[in-house]
């Protein structure tokens, strides 16, 4: 069984900053891609960065130019910098990740609030 931990949320003014990371651990032997996702209340999953084992990335036109995905393949994590945070990010940040074999992995989500 794989485990995803995320860890890096908080409470933020709307402009500050944040960095989430989430380490994968278990029995994995290849992941396809990684990615981020988030929830707000009321609202659908949506997606929020992608990125694969060949280091492409992919990002929701609402935070292309602020958010920057990256990964550690050897370390099995991936992080997500976000910058000029808005109000409107306020959300459950879930990681995820996909293996190669087609199973699918969620973490347990962590808070980010931006408001002032």
């Amino acid at each position: 069984q794989v485990q995803l931990v995320e860890s890096g949320g908080g409470s933020v003014q709307p402009g500050g900053s944040l960095r989430l990371s989430c380490a994968a651990s278990g029995r994995i032997f290849s992941i396809n891609d990684m990615g981020w996702y988030r929830q707000a209340p009321g609202k659908q999953r949506e997606l929020v960065a992608t990125i694969t084992s060949g280091s492409g990335t992919i990002y929701a036109d609402s935070v292309k130019g602020r958010f920057t995905i990256s990964r550690d393949n050897a370390k099995n994590t991936v992080n997500l910098q976000m910058n000029s945070l808005k109000p409107e990010d306020t959300a459950v940040y879930y990681c995820k990740l996909r293996t190669s074999a087609g199973f699918t992995y969620w973490g347990q989500g962590t808070q980010v609030t931006v408001s002032s």
